[in-house]
C-alpha cells in the first residue's frame, strides 16, 4: 500500500539512506512515494545548505518537513561547538526551508552550561519563531555491568519542563521505556514521530533503527493512536540501512517501512472501510 491515505504524512529521514547523501535521499523518497524529506544535518554539506535543499525539494515535489540538529556525537564539529548556536542555525535553516519542526536531542552531561539552561533557553527560542523545537527521547548506556547516562537534565523529555517533544520507537527500545506509555503521557506535547524498531527492552541492547515489524516495539500500535489523538506532526521513517548489502536492498527496505506506516495509519483512520 503506496498511496497516501488520510492522517499524518509518512516522511523518510535522510539519515536513511546513509552512507549515500542528502540528494540520494531525496531521489529515493520521491521513486517510493513519502510525502517528504526528514533532513539529517551531518557533515554532507548540502544537508547544511538551504539553497541546495530547496532546490531537492522543488525539484522532486517533496516539502522538508523537519530538520535534525546537528547534536550526534559524531556531528559534534558541524557548525562549531556551541549548542546554543547549532539550534540558532538549526532554526534558520528549517525557517528557509519551509520546516515546521527542529529536531533536538537533550544535551551531554559535560555541556554543563548549556544543561543549566536549557529548558528556559529553548522556551526563550520558541518564543521567536514559528518553528517547533521538539526534543527527542534518547536512553542510557551501558558498560558491562555500569550504567553511564550521558543526557542531562534526563535522558527522557517527560521528564523534562519542554513543550514539544519528538517520540523515537528504537529509542523506546533502547531505554526500555514504553512507546505507548510515553505517547500517552506527552498527550499534546507529541510533536513528532520517529518510525524505527529495537529488537530488546533496555539494558545492553543497542539504538538498532530496524525496520518497523523486525523488532520487539509497539510500532503498529503507536500508529494506529496518532490519527483519532488529532495528531498533529509527520510521521518519519528513521531506519539504518548502512548493513544492506545492494542498494536495491536498501530500496527494499525503505519501501518496506513506507508500507508498514502507510498500512497502519490507514486502518486507524478507517480508510478503505466498507
Amino acid at each position: 500500500m503506496n498511496g497516501k491515505v488520510p492522517g499524518p504524512p509518512v516522511a523518510l529521514s535522510t539519515s536513511s539512506v546513509y552512507p549515500e547523501r542528502t540528494p540520494d535521499a531525496f531521489e529515493l523518497a520521491a521513486r517510493l512515494g513519502y510525502d517528504g524529506v526528514e533532513v539529517m544535518v551531518y557533515t554532507d554539506p548540502v544537508s547544511q545548505e538551504a539553497d541546495a535543499l530547496r532546490r531537492l525539494s522543488d525539484y522532486h515535489q517533496l516539502p522538508i518537513v523537519s530538520v535534525h540538529a546537528p547534536n550526534l556525537l559524531l556531528t559534534q564539529r558541524v557548525w562549531g561547538r556551541d549548542p546554543w548556536e547549532k539550534l540558532r542555525r538549526a532554526q534558520e535553516l528549517a525557517e528557509r526551508v519551509g520546516a515546521r519542526v527542529v529536531v533536538l536531542h537533550p544535551p551531554f552531561r559535560w555541556q554543563r552550561e548549556y544543561v543549566r539552561g536549557f529548558e528556559k533557553g529553548l522556551a526563550a527560542m520558541a518564543e521567536e519563531t514559528d518553528v517547533i523545537f521538539a526534543v527527542e527521547n534518547m536512553y542510557q548506556l551501558h558498560a558491562g555491568a555500569s550504567e553511564v547516562v550521558p543526557y542531562a537534565p534526563h535522558w527522557d523529555p517527560t521528564a523534562l519542563d519542554v513543550p514539544n517533544v519528538t517520540l523515537d520507537l528504537s529509542h523506546t527500545a533502547a531505554s526500555g521505556s514504553s512507546a505507548l506509555i510515553m505517547a500517552t503521557e506527552l498527550g499534546s506535547r507529541l510533536a513528532h514521530v520517529h518510525l524505527a524498531d529495537g529488537a530488546g527492552s533496555g539494558g545492553a541492547v543497542p539504538d538498532e533503527h530496524l525496520v518497523p515489524g523486525r523488532g520487539g516495539q509497539p510500532c503498529a500500535e503507536l500508529l494506529g493512536l496518532l490519527p483519532g489523538a488529532g495528531y498533529p506532526g509527520a510521521v518519519v521513517v528513521e531506519v539504518k540501512t548502512n548493513r544492506a548489502a545492494t542498494r536495491e536492498d536498501r530500496i527494499t527496505d525503505l519501501a518496506e517501512s513506507l508500507a508498514f506506516a502507510r498500512q497502519h495509519l490507514a486502518v486507524a483512520s478507517g480508510a478503505g472501510r466498507g
